[in-house]
């Protein structure tokens, strides 16, 4: 029997149930799992509804596929070239004779990272005191002017001037923003800031509160509204501020520094309008009742008065007392006005005595017979008083004269014995100060002595020379020296130009009084 039609015990498989065994196989032993890696080939969801793409890193490659119901219910969308975490199913496609992973989750690989650094700057902020709820002010219950700060080409904008038609229209300013990307966050900020500096009284009204929105996405999406430029300009907002990003289950930074947030743009335009037909219901309702208690108070005060009216005395029985204490005033005023007459009078008469007592003419007289008994005595006192000065001021010019004459005499002296010190000084301080000037002199030359010792020029004085290179650095050995280079030599009374070289013989030495005699010391 040939070799090829020896016998085997190895099982025949079908390449089905070879491709089956392997699935089962790779699946059993791997399940789910996590794989990192940079999306490669998505070229967007099949017709189908399936999206087909690679997860690959430096060394491998694998295949990836998201069915149409998953896709549907991602958190981020893959991206070309984006890195991500991709949780799925690892299993085998026998069409192609491949395994793949069938993702069920998408997450970017960056997330914990971007999770960190959130949280690093939430704490931080918070420390500011930029999320504190006491900085945090009330909205205007009916604002006339509204701003909002949003995309002007997505749904957000049309949700909500759509809701604030439909509960109170109200004037809203549009601040065009990108929402998403490299410039969202300044963007934000400047429009932000720039609603705050109109003009209340302006051609273009100054808004009564504002609303930051945008749509949902992924942190990455909304990573704009965690900037730090972005979050100081809503905590330094004197509008009363809104913040409505992302869905009621995004959170950013931008929603802990305003005044209220919004799960949804829809929401915020909800927060800043009351309903008009509630309101005007309510207004209406309001008025009702005040008509009706006005009639009921008017009711129970009618019904009042008239039980008041009918408890009230008839008017004759009510003046008749008065009237007949009014006949009996009338009967005693005329004597009780004769007996007052009489009593002023008597009074009169009595001051009158008393004021002549005390007349300015008969003062004026006593007056006059007191200043008679004082007669001169005035005068004569004043004289004394004069005289007594002038001979106490005299006395005073007479020491005043002795004492300056003293001080005279006493300030020549003084004066006589610092001239004669001056001139004692003088004396010494020539012959002094000559004998410094001869030192200082004889110090000086030695110096000078000691410094021409020093100088190199003295040396090159005794027929030296100092080779310098071109650009007048010295050189102090033949190794410096290259073949060719410029050298310039230094001599007591000049310089000279040559070229060095050290490929030639250096020549038989000549006696050294012969050297000397020439000064040539290379």
């Amino acid at each position: 029997m040939t070799p090829d039609k020896a016998p085997s015990n190895a099982p025949e498989w079908t390449v089905s149930d070879l491709a089956g065994a392997l699935k089962r196989t790779l699946e059993e032993a791997f399940g789910y799992v996590r794989l990192r890696g940079e999306i490669s080939g998505f070229r967007g969801q099949h017709s189908s509804g399936h999206a087909y793409f690679c997860l690959k890193d430096q060394s491998a490659r694998i295949d990836a596929v998201i069915w149409k119901g998953t896709f549907s219910r991602l958190k981020i969308r893959p991206e070309e070239g984006l890195e991500v975490i991709a949780t799925g199913r690892i299993t085998t496609f026998p069409g192609k004779s491949t395994y793949q992973i069938v993702v069920d989750a998408l997450e970017p690989a960056g997330v914990g990272a971007l999770m960190a650094l959130l949280e690093e700057r939430r704490r931080r902020l918070a420390a500011e005191g930029l999320f504190a709820e006491e900085r945090k002010r009330r909205l205007p219950y009916l604002p006339q002017v509204i701003g909002v700060v949003t995309s002007p080409t997505g749904a957000v904008i049309r949700d909500i001037l759509h809701r604030l038609e439909d509960r109170f229209p109200r004037h809203v300013l549009v601040w065009p923003v990108r929402v998403q990307g490299e410039t969202c966050a300044a963007e934000v900020a400047a429009a932000i800031r720039g609603f705050n500096a109109l003009d209340p009284k302006g051609k273009i009204p100054r808004p009564d509160v504002l609303i930051v929105a945008r749509g949902g996405g992924s942190i990455e999406d909304l990573w704009g509204f965690n900037e730090e430029v972005v979050v100081r300009a809503a905590a330094e907002s004197a509008i009363p501020l809104v913040s409505a990003v992302g869905h009621e289950t995004d959170w950013t930074l931008i929603d802990h520094a305003a005044d209220r947030r919004a799960p949804t743009p829809t929401g915020a335009a909800e927060m800043v309008v009351p309903v008009r037909v509630e309101l005007m219901a309510g207004v209406n309702d309001l008025a009702r009742r005040h008509v009706e208690s006005v009639f009921r108070i008017l009711d129970r005060r009618r019904s009042d008065l008239r039980a008041t009216a009918r408890a009230l005395p008839a008017p004759d029985a009510l003046f008749a007392p008065k009237r007949q204490r009014l006949d009996l005033a009338v009967a005693r005023l005329l004597p009780a006005l004769s007996r007052n007459s009489r009593n002023h009078e008597t009074r009169l008469l009595d001051l009158s005595r008393r004021l002549s007592q005390v007349s300015p003419v008969a003062r004026v007289a006593a007056m006059r017979a007191k200043l008679d008994a004082v007669g001169q005595r005035p005068y004569l006192a004043v004289s004394r008083a004069l005289v007594q000065r002038g001979e106490s001021l005299k006395q005073a010019g007479q020491r005043l004269v002795v004492a300056r004459e003293t001080l005279l005499r006493a300030e020549r002296i003084r004066i006589a014995q610092a001239s004669d010190l001056v001139r004692r000084v003088s004396e010494r301080l020539g012959p002094a100060l000559a004998g410094q000037v001869e030192r200082k002199a004889k110090r000086l030359e030695a110096l000078g002595q000691l410094f021409d010792s020093l100088n190199y020029k003295s040396v090159l004085a005794r027929g030296f020379a100092l080779v310098r290179d071109a650009d007048g650095q010295p050189l102090r050995s033949a190794e410096e020296v290259a073949d060719g280079q410029a050298l310039v030599l230094e001599f007591a009374d000049g310089t000279a130009q040559a070229t060095g070289g050290r490929g030639l013989r250096p020549k038989a030495p000549r006696p050294k009084a012969v050297a000397e005699e020439q000064g040539a010391l290379f």
